[in-house]
Parts: structure tokens; sequence; C-alpha cells
């Protein structure tokens, strides 16, 4: 395994109804095991926390907004996993944004993300919980909900 560390910013997409986008996907090693999980990605040279989950916002669903628009940070944690032939121990910082109605479009990813990608839905914290699904983080509904109160 090859070791990286990398700090990320996990966009938190507030939808009209007070739902948070949220991608369905899997590890490269075990396709058969998915699980839900919030768009976002490593910060590049220079940017800011803001600017990165709007690049990644853009990047993973489409949807354009202003680095502004976020509310302010919240949710951090550091994390490690695996994917594919990476070990990635992830410091991730939460920020939510209010985008209304807006298209969903996974057209924008990177290849790697189009294979790992098989799906995208707008999740009510409560709609995560009562379900049986895999998800990730663990306190994901918890964020939801958090996301949810900044921009509501």
């Amino acid at each position: 395994m090859i070791p990286l560390r990398r700090f990320t910013a996990r966009a938190m997409p507030v939808n009209h109804e007070g739902k948070v986008l949220l991608l369905q996907g899997f590890e490269p090693n075990t396709p058969h095991i998915t699980r839900w999980f919030t768009i976002g990605g490593a910060m590049e040279d220079g940017e800011t926390l803001q600017e990165a989950a709007a690049r990644e916002l853009h990047e993973e669903a489409g949807i354009l907004v202003e680095p502004a628009a976020f509310a302010p940070p919240y949710g951090t944690s550091t994390i490690r996993f695996t994917f594919g032939e990476w070990d990635i121990t992830q410091d991730q910082t939460f920020l939510a944004v209010y985008v209304g109605d807006a298209p969903v479009s996974l057209d924008r990813m990177e290849e790697i993300e189009k294979a790992t990608t098989i799906g995208w839905r707008w999740w009510s914290a409560e709609e995560l919980e009562d379900s049986d699904v895999l998800y990730h983080p663990e306190d994901l509904p918890t964020l939801i909900k958090q996301a949810v109160s900044l921009v509501g």
C-alpha cells in the first residue's frame, strides 16, 4: 500500500427539502460493498476550504456555487481508509451550502470517480438513520442535521 496524507473539504449541499446530496460508490478492491458518502476531495495548493468545497461540488455533482456561499466550516475529523493501492490518512472538514433545486450531474467526475460511483440521492438524516444502507462517516446523520441547521 502507498501511504497518502491529505486535507479535504467535504461539501454538504442542502436542497429545498432540507436534504443533503450524497453519492453511492465502492472501494476498487471491494466492489461488492457499496456505501453512501459525502462529496469532496483533497485541497489543491493555495485553496481555501471553501474554494476546495466549491470545486469538488462542481466536479462531482455538476453544481456550481461561489465559495462565499458556504456556511462556516464544521465537523472536522481525521480518518484512515484504503482506496485501491492507497492507504489514506485524511483530515476532513465539512462545509454546508444551500443549493435549492440545482440539477445533479456526474459528468465532470474524474475517471476513477466515474468507475467507482454508482449513484446519488438527496437524503435526510432521518431517512439515513432509518435505512439499512452503509454510509461513511459513522456520524453522517448528525453531520446532515448540522448542515441543514447551518443553511436553513
